[in-house]
């Protein structure tokens, strides 16, 4: 009991100079713990988003680029890959390919362009409003709603990738018809719409309406337009009939495509498809990916560990002179 009196008045008059030791000692203590938290926590996170994934068709290049695009909504930009693979897949009966067009932003939040099939892969159900039905309507996540204080009847507007190179990519105003429930994931924080709406950004697609009418020319109301048509810049009830698409869209870009095979021999079998390095698409299996990411960021926690362990050394070490 005297040691323990002895001690209480001890920190008592030397207040200062305990509160500065028990803090020291508390980091030293916190930053490993914290450390192996924060990494355990982003490996599994990865590590599960691979999972989920069973294989993802892309251009042929960077496999972490595609998969960082594809799977998490990175700023990485992938070579495009025509969606006359998805057809090319449809077609095998092997698998359900769902195309991710993921090239444009809005409000710092990636556009994702699909079909209805994701949604339905992901699990994704709206807490708000309902899903995708018509060209133009978005979709988005939970982070996005909350950030940006936006919901069902707000819009957003997209935004060109390079101000630069404005030609055939207009912004797009787009009405936000449902808020999708909290996944803990990178859907979170994406705007999802329909893939045709991802095209009509792109300027593939476009409606038309006439500038001026014959009737307005002749009673002077209105002089002729050297151009016949000007591009709408949101999709509404009056002008959705006149939207179109130029070429085929076989043609038409995607960022790539995820395929969900329909066993495993059918997976194996659509691998094989695609082994020849001449192909210039690539099948690749993401879990595969993000574990080699995953074991690189472990060789760098590693040397965090020894830095860690010497700074703690010291650390003791002083406390234990100051003692």
């Amino acid at each position: 009991m005297n040691a323990l009196y002895l001690a209480f008045a001890y920190m008592r008059y030397h207040w200062g100079r305990s509160l500065v030791l028990t803090l020291v000692a508390a980091l030293i203590l916190f930053v490993p713990i914290a450390t192996q938290i924060l990494l355990s926590t982003s490996e599994r996170s990865l590590v599960a988003r691979g999972d989920a994934t069973p294989l993802l068709l892309g251009s042929r290049g960077s496999q972490l680029d595609l998969t960082m695009a594809a799977l998490y909504f990175s700023d990485e930009r992938p070579d495009p890959i025509p969606m006359s693979e998805v057809e090319t897949v449809w077609d095998s009966g092997l698998g359900v390919p769902i195309p991710v067009h993921s090239a444009f932003s809005s409000s710092g939040f990636r556009i994702v362009g699909t079909t209805l099939d994701y949604f339905d892969f992901r699990e994704l159900s709206p807490s708000d409003g309902r899903g995708l039905s018509v060209l133009g309507d978005a979709v988005i996540g939970a982070d996005v709603a909350k950030q940006l204080s936006k919901g069902v009847g707000d819009t957003l507007v997209s935004s060109p990738e390079n101000l630069f190179d404005l030609d055939g990519v207009y912004p797009l105003e787009m009405p936000i018809v449902g808020v999708l429930a909290p996944t803990n994931s990178p859907d979170d924080q994406a705007i999802f719409v329909d893939i045709k709406t991802a095209w009509v950004i792109q300027g593939i697609g476009h409606g038309h309406k006439d500038v001026v009418t014959a009737t307005q020319v002749a009673e002077g109301t209105a002089a002729l337009s050297n151009a016949a048509v000007v591009q709408y810049q949101r999709i509404t009830e009056d002008n959705i009939d006149s939207f179109h698409f130029h070429g085929s869209q076989d043609s038409f870009p995607t960022s790539a495509v995820i395929v969900v095979p329909n066993d495993t021999r059918s997976g194996t079998i659509l691998k094989g498809r695609y082994l020849d390095s001449e192909i210039p698409a690539q099948l690749i299996e993401p879990a595969g990916v993000i574990q080699g990411l995953v074991d690189r960021i472990f060789r760098i926690k590693s040397l965090l560990d020894a830095v860690t362990t010497i700074i703690a050394i010291a650390a003791l070490a002083a406390i234990g002179l100051a003692v």
